[in-house]
């Protein structure tokens, strides 16, 4: 690496030294290389390292993997409903590419907001149950320009200690009085919430699920503690949205307790679509307000015409038929049912984010490249995406998979944890 890193810099000065341009001291830029090895040099030590593999397919339960030969099936995606291929969505997005072209070229307040996206916007608040939403580029952005907007130093807000980053970004944005309660721990949230009962106003912040456990938040218990110390709930849907309850409604449908949060928060990048997207839907008032004051709205160009179609048509077939809801129930059961049976510790109950917890973080990464070496797409997951002495191979189940394909993959499971004394 080093006479590689040598010869660029060398090139770089004879090229400014012939065209006559005046260079800048190499130092900082010695400094930031040789830093950034370093960095990289502790995450290969550590076997924390994180390959980027290259697929060569339209995203499926069977794709096609650079380098391999051979079709490999697909277990850690967020395509939970297996619609981010379906011909529908597909030609979706073609008219709406016809019809609408590219994109906008700019934001929504100039001239970046289409007919299509005021109707996608009413489509999701009629979904969810909630008077009006608003569209982002993603759920990250979403999260980043809610709390900053909404928020003043007279408020406070209470977030779960396992909330997604883009929730512990977009926090640490507003001015706020920030609290942190144990993860899914209604004691220590009931004890923070009487200790700010001076502030103006709470908001209470969970996600729905928890993406690296597949936990199911309380949320019937948050919202009750929410009531009594009159706090304001908020809740993250990016992984419940559209495949859990009964209708794909989300967390509250799955719990019983249907419109019980004040904010809800979700992406249309996973089983909506699969493409990009998020929104805040909510009380119209604060939505009005998220359309004059936050950020990623107001700075960041509209959603392109084939995504926004390729969502809508999503919203219009989970709409009108839950059948593929009830195919990832089922597929997801039949899985940690045999991932049990075999003697693996799987965290989680009934989501179809399934980790197959494992301990050491090298081990996981040597696991999932014996899977995919079997025929099977999984990744193994290490800090700092989960804690230290916590690493995880996080198995996503799909309605596109069949059940001979869920066998399949808990088999492989098996015939690796037993090589590799797992199990």
């Amino acid at each position: 690496m080093f006479p590689q890193r040598i010869g660029r810099w060398m090139l770089a000065r004879a090229l400014c030294q012939k065209t006559g341009i005046r260079s800048q001291s190499t130092a900082p830029a010695a400094v930031l290389d040789n830093t950034m090895q370093e960095v990289m040099d502790s995450i290969h030590e550590a076997g924390t390292f994180k390959p980027e593999r290259v697929i060569t397919t339209r995203q499926a339960a069977d794709i096609k993997v650079a380098g391999m030969s051979k079709n490999i099936l697909n277990f850690c995606a967020n395509n939970y409903l297996g619609l981010s291929s379906h011909p529908e969505v597909i030609d979706a997005a073609k008219q709406a590419l016809d019809e609408y072209g590219a994109g906008l070229s700019s934001a929504r307040f100039i001239c970046g907001t289409q007919d299509i996206h005021k109707d996608l916007e009413e489509k999701i608040a009629l979904f969810h149950g909630r008077e009006d939403s608003i569209l982002y580029a993603s759920c990250f952005d979403a999260n980043a320009g809610l709390f900053e907007a909404m928020l003043t130093p007279e408020d406070a807000v209470l977030s779960d200690e396992l909330n997604h980053a883009s929730i512990i970004d977009g926090i640490r944005l507003c001015k706020a009085k920030r609290q942190r309660y144990k993860h899914m721990n209604m004691e220590d949230l009931e004890v923070q919430l009487s200790e700010s009962m001076d502030c103006r106003m709470r908001l209470v912040v969970t996600d729905g699920v928890f993406s690296m456990d597949g936990d199911i938040s309380p949320l019937r218990e948050i919202v009750a503690l929410s009531k009594k110390y009159d706090a304001l709930v908020f809740i993250d849907e990016c992984h419940a949205t559209g495949f859990l309850g009964a209708t794909g409604r989300g967390t509250e449908e799955h719990l019983g307790i249907d419109g019980s949060s004040d904010i809800i928060n979700s992406t249309l990048g996973k089983a909506l679509g699969g493409a990009a997207g998020g929104y805040t839907c909510g009380p119209k008032s604060l939505i009005d307000m998220l359309r004059q004051k936050s950020r990623p709205y107001l700075f960041s160009n509209s959603l392109p015409p084939p995504v926004v179609a390729c969502a809508s048509k999503v919203f219009d077939m989970i709409m009108r038929d839950n059948s593929l809801v009830s195919k990832v129930d089922s597929n997801t059961q039949r899985f940690r049912k045999h991932m049990k049976d075999a003697g693996f510790k799987v965290w989680g109950s009934t989501h179809p984010i399934c980790p197959i917890m494992l301990g050491d973080a090298s081990l996981a990464g040597r696991f999932a490249e014996e899977m995919l070496q079997r025929g099977i797409y999984v990744i193994g997951f290490s800090f700092p995406v989960v804690p230290k002495g916590l690493a995880r191979i996080r198995v996503q189940i799909s309605a596109a998979h069949t059940e001979a394909e869920i066998d399949q993959c808990a088999q492989t499971f098996y015939d690796v944890g037993k090589k590799l004394g797992v199990i």
